[in-house]
């Protein structure tokens, strides 16, 4: 009589890789879900008010770093899985096979359908030029992103109309494909720094004489979310700092005054006054409907709202770390531009 075999099976490589992903995946998800409810208890079990400017401001600084980092730990490694799994080749020759309109829309509607802020829109960015993304479809994607989301769409409906808020959104919409084709005319390639397409993945893929295993994708992928997030993390805190340290001051009395409809120049003065300022467009439109409330022009209002989402400071300190001085000065400028452009024409409509 023969004896079944009972001997342990023995694991193989590729499956202990795949459970230590699917492990990770959970722990991401866990800690990217618990992040704000930790926050929210701890300062509740410890009694600080986060209705206090100090309080808040603390309270924003903890959340939105670890939300930044957590993103930006979570998007690089998995842009740089599929980066070794899809070539950047293909990437390139299935955007460039369509019409430019039409690479820079789903751009643009992707970036509708995140809801990130301007900072955790970032890492998405940074992991579509590393894998061969047309530099002018990912600038589409940048500005996109934080002007429009679902959840902003719904509150923007219910605070201004759907007349107003569908007007928005195409102007929003319209400024990322319009800025996306203007930069698509320019030479701008060399205007990303070195170590964006320099990373892990590129050399991986540029090896040849033996087929790529799943270890090998796995290490890599991991090997370069730790070099670009050693090269930015101090940065992600500089930038969060500069937020947290003005969240929830907004000089409302002030810029209704300053900024009011009989202001030829009021579309600027907002458009400059919101660059401090760090929210996403879910948290700013309570404060554009304030303004609105107190005989803002419809225009004005709007430019504030953009502005304040795609402009922000915090921004501006991340993405000095992955583009150039010409490339930056461009970017911010020619958004400035669109920004201020929409809100006069905004206030001459409605």
């Amino acid at each position: 009589m023969t004896l079944p075999d009972i001997r342990p099976i023995r694991t193989t490589r590729p499956a202990r890789t795949v459970a230590a992903l699917m492990v990770g995946a959970l722990a991401w998800v866990g800690a990217y879900w618990a992040n704000e409810r930790v926050w929210d208890w701890a300062f509740e079990a410890l009694g600080v008010d986060l209705a206090t400017p100090a309080g808040g401001a603390v309270h924003f600084f903890l959340y939105d770093t670890a939300k930044v980092l957590l993103l930006l730990v979570g998007m690089i490694f998995l842009i740089g899985m599929v980066r070794t799994t899809i070539r950047p080749e293909s990437v390139r020759a299935y955007l460039l096979g369509k019409p430019l309109p039409v690479a820079l829309g789903l751009a643009a509607l992707f970036g509708a359908i995140t809801p990130f802020c301007s900072c955790s829109s970032i890492p998405l960015f940074i992991g579509f030029v590393a894998a061969g993304v047309p530099l002018a479809v990912t600038l589409t994607f940048l500005i996109a992103s934080p002007l429009v989301n679902e959840v902003a769409v719904v509150m923007l409906g219910e605070s201004f109309g759907w007349g107003i808020t569908t007007a928005y959104v195409a102007a929003g919409l319209s400024l990322a494909m319009g800025l996306g084709a203007i930069f698509s005319r320019m030479d701008l390639d060399d205007q990303v720094a070195d170590f964006v397409r320099s990373t892990p993945t590129a050399r991986l893929l540029q090896e040849t004489g033996r087929r790529h295993t799943l270890a090998d994708r796995v290490a890599a992928a991991r090997q370069e979310t730790a070099e670009i997030v050693h090269r930015v993390w101090k940065w992600v805190i500089v930038g969060v700092a500069v937020g947290a340290g003005i969240h929830g001051w907004v000089p409302a009395e002030v810029l209704a005054t300053y900024a009011g409809p009989d202001n030829p120049l009021a579309v600027p003065v907002v458009t400059a006054a919101a660059v401090p300022l760090y929210s996403n467009a879910a948290g700013v439109i309570p404060i554009a409907e304030a303004l609105w409330a107190k005989g803002m022009a419809t225009g004005t209002v709007l430019a504030f709202m953009m502005a304040t989402v795609a402009l922000s400071l915090p921004e501006f300190v991340l993405l000095k770390q992955v583009l150039k001085p010409r490339l930056l000065a461009l970017y911010f400028g020619s958004v400035a531009a669109g920004i201020i452009t929409i809100g006069f024409v905004f206030n001459v409509l409605f």
